[in-house]
């Protein structure tokens, strides 16, 4: 999930009003209203200009305790959070302030709201790869505590093999990559991420079902896919829930796990995600709870703390 994307209506106002950001909305029903989307760049047009109401550490201090409020409610162990730096760069947000504000929240996360955390710096891919490589370095130079990168942003007409040189950089820092791929291009997109960028997980992915030989591979390797059901319905990828290829996924031996993207802009966050996908396609408890530890599986924690989420996962499953 990208923590930007958890800002919800009434906080975006409560943060405009204490930056003194105008919205083109009156109030936040209206605001909520908007949330209907032609495809990923309509999502992206509302998403980018909601980010204006960030502007200081208290504003993504606030923006993180808020989800992680509302991930405990909905009974989350552990969240690995995406952040956007550049997107707060271009608007004069100190580096400093961004990393603190969500930093200072998550290094207390297990002891005020339950739940482990891992920071990812995602980079878009719609800005050229020299920027990216330049925010990476600033964060290695100020220590920040991110586990990885990411890449996200509008896939069609910004290939992965741009950033071959961000993902070295990153890997020779030891840190971990995940990309998006394969959401609203294709199963190529999939193969390019893994291939160029040594992607050690793929962001939604639903197009490597196109591919029968990728789909072995990606079985045989037991890549983590990070599927988002719901807002690739709301984003227009597939038509509707009973089209989505999770199923299919699941069936051919993957690694899936199911994720909420951006809760409030699709209505969902990952309780209401689960709820929605039990319903679509009948599943048992069991399956449930093979997606759930395919969550663990494909996080970047260390070994043992996945081996003791996977013991909860079982307990859960053996639960009457």
């Amino acid at each position: 999930m990208h923590i930007e994307g958890t800002l919800e209506p009434d906080l975006a106002f409560e943060l405009a009003a204490r930056n003194g950001v105008g919205l083109p909305y009156p109030d936040p029903a209206s605001l909520r209203a908007a949330y209907e989307f032609e495809n990923l760049q309509s999502f992206i047009d509302l998403y980018t200009a909601g980010m204006a109401v960030l502007r200081t550490e208290a504003d993504f201090a606030d923006l993180t305790s808020a989800y992680l409020t509302r991930a405990a409610a909905a009974g989350v162990r552990h969240a690995e959070i995406s952040f956007d730096p550049q997107a707060h760069l271009v608007r004069g947000v100190p580096l400093d302030a961004v990393v603190s504000g969500i930093a200072g929240v998550l290094e207390r996360s297990e002891a005020d709201f339950g739940i482990s955390t891992l920071l990812i710096a995602a980079f878009h891919r719609n800005r050229a790869s020299a920027d990216a490589l330049d925010v990476l370095e600033r964060l290695l130079a100020m220590g920040a505590p991110i586990v990885g990168v990411g890449l996200d942003n509008a896939e069609i007409g910004y290939p992965a093999g741009l950033f071959e040189d961000v993902f070295a950089r990153a890997e020779a820092a030891g840190l971990r990559r995940t990309a998006h791929a394969g959401e609203e291009g294709p199963a190529s997109n999939v193969r390019d991420a893994l291939d160029l960028l040594h992607a050690e997980r793929i962001d939604h992915g639903i197009a490597v079902v196109q591919d029968p030989e990728l789909v072995a591979r990606v079985v045989a390797q037991q890549v983590p896919f990070t599927v988002c059901p719901v807002s690739n319905v709301r984003l227009r990828a597939v038509p509707t829930l009973a089209q989505h290829p999770l199923p299919a996924m699941i069936e051919a031996g993957m690694l899936v796990s199911i994720n909420s993207d951006d809760p409030p802009y699709f209505g969902a966050y990952v309780d209401d995600v689960d709820d929605a996908v039990t319903a679509a396609f009948g599943l048992t408890r069991d399956q449930r709870a093979a997606l759930a530890a395919a969550s663990f599986r494909g996080s970047f924690l260390p070994p043992e703390r996945v081996t003791a989420y996977l013991a909860d996962v079982e307990a859960w499953r053996a639960a009457s």
